[in-house]
């Protein structure tokens, strides 16, 4: 039996694939070929495949768990601990950006500054007009939008060459460091593929451990493969820029079928879905939303297209989707990895089951399976808080 299996981006519900991989590892004849893995699925299953055998699970825990932080440090500091910002490189953009002449063109603009006075007068002597909406707009377009100081301030931040309010890759990460790229290239180690979009050409790419078709999997494809757009940099590479992948393609699906056209199963672990969105209560839950909508959609419309072909081309050829938990959250906090790795544990059970009675599961039992909440594993040892690096 040759099997694949496609794990998706969807960054704090990385606990799901987790919890499922560890489930599937218990059973010794489902084992994968194939990984084709997108965002934070392509850190889950380059870090799983390059540990020793036998110690997968640990291995991955352990490194997400670095990158998680406990719930009373998250709580008041809401950022995972890989999102450092290049403090260097900001400091020197904004320095370079001071000091360039161009930048301090059109800071004063007379005829801007008079229409916005004229206007401050009439909205002073026309009381019909106050109302607190009417009052933000002249704050920003007569008073903030005009004003040489609050221009340059505004100009410095959004047009500086910072690109990111992070940057992941470094080549000399102590973070990277953890990750053996090499031994994915080991005998015995599976076929796997990552994505990421290339900026400098418009298209998507694949890299590979082992196909030759493709750029070598290493710590700046990786990276490339995880640099969403504002939230971190982009990731050069020779000549040309990269930034996330699953942007476009969520579960990466690119080639998979051409590349391996005996595959006999591909089993999917989906992270995210809309169910798992909720009415966002500050900045930080509305900067999840935005990014976490487009994500848990556009994997929903991949999976089905992908059943779609796969119908249509090759009805032999088996698909075994794992249900998305909705209990999870968006939080890079302890608890909700492990929230995470016990539901994806749990539905991972259900489909090994429905799999061993030569079926999938319904769509009725999946939605249930992805409402329910999967039984809390035994109270753990306190862990100790492990280094950042």
């Amino acid at each position: 039996m040759k099997r694949a299996i496609a794990l998706a981006g969807g960054g704090p519900a990385v606990g799901i694939s987790l919890g499922a991989l560890k489930r599937l590892h218990q059973e010794p004849d489902i084992r994968f070929d194939v990984w084709t893995l997108s965002c934070i699925g392509a850190w889950l299953g380059i870090v799983w495949n390059q540990a020793d055998i036998g110690h997968e699970a640990e291995v991955s825990e352990t490194f997400f768990r670095k990158i998680f932080r406990p719930d009373n440090v998250y709580d008041r500091f809401p950022v995972a601990a890989a999102f450092a910002p290049d403090f260097e490189a900001s400091l020197r953009n904004s320095v370079s950006f001071m000091l360039n002449p161009a930048s301090y063109h059109n800071l004063v603009v007379p005829e801007a500054i008079l229409e916005a006075w004229q206007e401050i007068l009439r909205f002073a002597a026309d009381p019909r007009q106050w109302s607190m909406a009417n009052v933000n707009a002249l704050v920003l377009n007569q008073i903030l939008a005009v004003n040489p100081w609050s221009r340059f301030l505004t100009s410095l931040i959004y047009k500086s060459e910072t690109k990111g309010l992070s940057r992941i890759y470094y080549p000399d990460s102590a973070f990277l460091a953890q990750i053996d790229f090499g031994r994915l290239s080991e005998p015995g180690r599976p076929t796997i593929y990552h994505n990421a979009y290339n900026l400098t050409d418009d298209r998507l790419e694949l890299f590979s451990n082992l196909n030759p078709k493709y750029q070598k999997i290493r710590a700046e494809t990786l990276c490339a493969c995880s640099a969403l757009p504002y939230i971190e940099d982009p990731v050069t590479i020779g000549d040309k820029t990269y930034c996330e992948g699953a942007t476009v393609d969520t579960v990466n699906f690119q080639d998979l079928l051409t590349n391996h056209p005996d595959l006999e199963e591909v089993w999917v672990s989906r992270i995210l879905d809309i169910k798992q969105v909720r009415k966002p209560e500050n900045l930080y839950d509305a900067l999840n939303n935005l990014v976490m909508l487009f994500a848990a959609t556009t994997s929903e419309d991949d999976v089905r297209l992908f059943k779609s072909h796969v119908e249509k081309d090759r009805p032999d050829l088996k698909v075994i989707e794992i249900p998305v938990a909705y209990n999870v959250n968006y939080d890079w906090s302890w608890s909700n990895l492990d929230r995470g790795i016990a539901e994806g544990a749990d539905a991972a059970d259900h489909v090994i089951k429905a799999y061993r009675d030569g079926r999938n599961l319904t769509a009725t039992e999946s939605e249930r399976i992805s409402r329910e909440e999967a039984p809390k594993p035994e109270e753990a040892p306190k862990r100790k808080r492990p280094a950042l690096v």
